[in-house]
């Protein structure tokens, strides 16, 4: 359900940094999520890519004329999102990244994305071809991170699919195993903390499901845990979910991807589901001493697949995020109303 994607400046609709949605397909909306400005830039600790897709789309918008579809769009570009890394030398990718990061004085978002047996052959099949391969490739990640800050998000969807019975039993203790290796390796970096990937409270009913595995895959030693990556959960959703799990966990810390969850989910449609807006900015004031952070994990206006009129996943689709935009303008309009 997930894609492989590049940091690597590409042209407008081609494979980039993206996600598809998670397999969660529950959930009810708890109204809109807090208002993006256009315009304004978050006093958000993480890096923004000035060479994002959202950002040269607007760069070509205002070429063509297309002055008010920028102006929406700059709800996407003017916030930080993080950067996918699932091909098999990470290293231009992510120092690209820390170098504009180090710049800044900001944090980096990373997602490691490949894991054997990705997405279990699904819409982002692939991932390293063996165990050893990819040890070698995640010690190169976390190389080229070096001293700097970074976020890491590890792995979506594979502890999971662990749960749900996508991933075959034969390969579940290699996976733990190779996840509790990577969390080490990426920890003896200074600047690094790391999250696996545990899911959305749309996804695995029971929470308890996941915490053998967590464990199993070196949740002690990571920093905690994500919930909702590349998924519409609603934060209020997504939080009572993650206290659950904090709790079998002794109370370790989570984030979230708020990214496109600002008008929840669409029951019963997981792929670029029409009506979808974009969540909470990123940033580290949550209100919440269990949650680290909110962060938008899944690039907004990448297609989730070739499903509900999309593109193959990880492609840019300037409309579709142009909509995720535009129905977050109708989200704070409606609020200024509702205040007036």
């Amino acid at each position: 359900m997930l894609v492989p994607a590049t940091a690597a400046v590409v042209a407008i609709g081609t494979v980039v940094s993206g996600a598809t949605a998670a397999d969660g397909r529950t959930g009810a909306s708890h109204g809109p999520a807090s208002p993006v400005r256009p315009g304004v830039i978050d006093s958000s600790p993480f890096w923004n890519d000035p060479e994002s897709d959202a950002a040269r789309q607007v760069r070509q918008w205002k070429l063509e004329g297309r002055t008010r579809d920028a102006r929406i769009l700059r709800r996407i570009s003017d916030q930080p999102q993080a950067t996918w890394v699932a091909w098999d030398d990470p290293v231009p990718d992510i120092a690209r990244v820390m170098a504009g990061a180090e710049k800044k004085k900001k944090t980096a978002v990373l997602v490691a994305y490949n894991i054997p047996h990705r997405d279990c052959g699904q819409h982002s099949a692939g991932g390293a071809p063996d165990a050893e391969r990819y040890l070698r490739w995640i010690g190169a990640f976390a190389k080229a991170i070096g001293n700097g800050k970074a976020i890491v998000v590890l792995e979506p969807d594979a502890v999971p699919h662990m749960v749900d019975g996508c991933t075959p039993k034969g390969m579940r203790a290699e996976r733990t195993r190779l996840l509790a290796k990577a969390v080490a390796r990426l920890k003896r970096q200074p600047g690094v903390k790391v999250y696996l990937d545990a899911g959305n409270s749309g996804w695995i009913a029971d929470p308890w499901q996941l915490v053998a595995p967590l464990r199993q895959s070196g949740i002690e030693r990571s920093d905690g845990f994500v919930l909702n990556t590349a998924n519409f959960q609603t934060t209020a959703s997504l939080k009572a979910y993650g206290r659950r799990i904090s709790e079998f966990l002794g109370g370790k810390h989570f984030v979230l991807d708020t990214s496109r969850n600002g008008n929840g989910p669409l029951l019963g449609t997981w792929c670029n589901p029409p009506g979808r807006a974009l969540g909470h900015p990123p940033t580290t004031k949550t209100d919440d001493p269990l949650v680290d952070a909110y962060l938008w994990i899944k690039n907004p206006g990448d297609s989730d697949g070739s499903c509900g009129g999309g593109p193959p996943a990880g492609t840019w689709w300037p409309e579709h995020a142009l909509g995720l935009a535009r129905a977050t303008t109708q989200n704070t309009q409606r609020t200024t109303r509702m205040l007036q």
